[in-house]
């Protein structure tokens, strides 16, 4: 099945920028663009709800002017929590339907009246997804394409190892699949689609840069840190999730005592999650990052890293048959 035109235009890489709490605003979202990988935000980052159609608006006109001048930029794509506690969603979703955002990234339910929403002016729905289970749940409800977010993705994140995810969906599912988990580097995207994904899914290379809004020793942490130094808990949200062990142990709090919250706890709505501003997220492969640097070098590492891995020769058939029994 081929991509809609949202997610097969001209990109520099098969990427989609992750939404980023509190990190991605208009700024990184418009380098991103410009870069060729397609942005996206949380709607709930911008506060109050009214700066939502002010951001909506920025990169609406800045990418029509970016066009008009012979440029191509990418879309861009709006993240939206469904959960029951967001009290903001029926307006978040309709200043998206107002702008016509062309991907709306739809997380923590999956909701029909979301996606016919979005339906009504031609835009797509990407739902994301820890298991096989909620995957069939969100595409019975209408949604155009999964993100499977597997163990090491940063924030809110799955245990599922990528290669059983990708195959258990891949069974059923011919359509826009995207993967979430530990990407940060141009190879690590070319595993993905050989692995059964069409596009990787990238958060944490993108904080590391000039153009996020994330604190700089946010970003120092990310240069400075590794695998080792992520710590899954649902201790913050509700939802088990990666986030960096330093900040944790910064607000205080042991990350190897952690104690677990109940997910009817969840609160996304006007006064959520904002209490945690200080616990940053993270994925597994933040050894990737070795700088703070800008947007488009990184995405120019990752194209050079992608079309090096592309080089890479594969076994042959002759190869194999000489591997001793």
């Amino acid at each position: 099945m081929s991509l809609p035109p949202a997610l097969s235009g001209p990109l520099a890489l098969p990427v989609v920028a992750s939404p980023l709490f509190i990190v991605s605003g208009p700024q990184l979202v418009a380098a991103q663009c410009a870069a060729g990988v397609i942005g996206s935000f949380p709607a709930l980052n911008a506060r109050p709800a009214s700066l939502l159609r002010e951001w909506l608006a920025e990169l609406t006109e800045g990418l029509e002017a970016s066009r008009a001048q012979g440029n191509t930029p990418a879309p861009f794509a709006v993240n939206q929590i469904v959960h029951r506690s967001n009290d903001r969603l029926e307006e978040d979703l309709q200043a998206c339907v107002d702008y016509e955002v062309p991907i709306v990234i739809t997380s923590l339910g999956a909701r029909e009246e979301v996606n016919e929403a979005v339906h009504s002016y031609g835009g797509i729905v990407l739902h994301d997804v820890i298991n096989n289970r909620f995957a069939h749940k969100a595409i019975e409800k209408g949604a155009d394409g999964l993100i499977a977010v597997a163990a090491g993705a940063g924030g809110h994140a799955g245990t599922t190892s990528p290669f059983a995810l990708l195959r258990e969906i891949r069974e059923w599912f011919t359509g826009p699949l995207l993967l979430s988990g530990a990407i940060a580097d141009g190879r690590s995207i070319l595993a993905a689609q050989i692995a059964g994904a069409d596009m990787a899914y990238v958060g944490s290379a993108f904080i590391a840069t000039e153009e996020a809004n994330a604190v700089p020793a946010y970003k120092q942490m990310l240069v400075e840190g590794s695998s080792a130094d992520i710590v899954y808990s649902s201790h913050f949200t509700g939802v088990p999730g990666n986030y960096l062990r330093a900040s944790i142990e910064a607000a205080g709090l042991d990350p190897d005592s952690l104690e677990g919250s109940d997910p009817s706890s969840m609160n996304f709505g006007s006064g959520g999650t904002k209490a945690w501003k200080d616990i940053w997220g993270a994925g597994q492969g933040i050894g990737s990052i070795k700088e703070v640097t800008t947007v488009s070098a990184v995405v120019e590492r990752l194209v050079a890293e992608y079309r090096a891995a592309r080089q890479v020769p594969v076994w042959t058939g002759e190869a194999l048959a000489s591997l001793p029994v």
